[in-house]
């Protein structure tokens, strides 16, 4: 699987969590559910300060590697860090090297096999924040482009 190195400047994601591990699927059913909160609640249409009308999946705080618990943020690029309620969160994406990858193709199945491949392969991971950005350029949600950067080791 194709990608190059890019250097990327701090991101702000502002979303709703959930803590998951890849173990026995649990990630498959967890990120759905969470996904599926974002927009059924309208807590995406109601986020404040987004930069684009992209959605990030976000994935951080890892216990070690992609096969023990992290946590998993739905959500958007905001402008600024700013205090939140109760179930609405901020994360700050750091700046540095990342792997992108460009996927185009069905919005689950596409980007599940991704990862399976990521997960394969031998990049220096930092496992501190890897995120998938969808560009949100189709309404065929079987034809999508999402774009994965996954935080590499300078």
């Amino acid at each position: 699987m194709k990608y190059e190195i890019v250097e990327l400047e701090e991101k702000i994601v502002k979303g709703i969590k959930i803590k998951t591990t890849n173990q026995n699927g649990k990630s498959i059913q967890d990120i759905g559910v969470t996904w599926q909160k974002l927009f059924s609640e309208g807590i995406y249409q109601n986020l404040e300060n987004k930069l684009n009308n992209k959605t990030i999946g976000l994935y951080t705080e890892y216990e070690g590697d992609y096969t023990k618990p992290y946590i998993f943020m739905a959500g958007a690029e905001v402008g600024q860090k700013e205090k939140c309620d109760n179930e609405i969160e901020s994360v700050i994406i750091p700046k540095g090297k990342y792997a992108k990858f460009v996927i185009i193709g069905d919005i689950q199945d596409s980007v599940g096999q991704a990862w399976q491949e990521i997960w394969n392969m031998n990049l220096k991971r930092k496992y501190i924040c890897d995120f998938e950005e969808y560009q949100n350029n189709s309404e065929d949600m079987k034809n999508q482009e999402i774009h994965i950067y996954i935080g590499i080791e300078a």
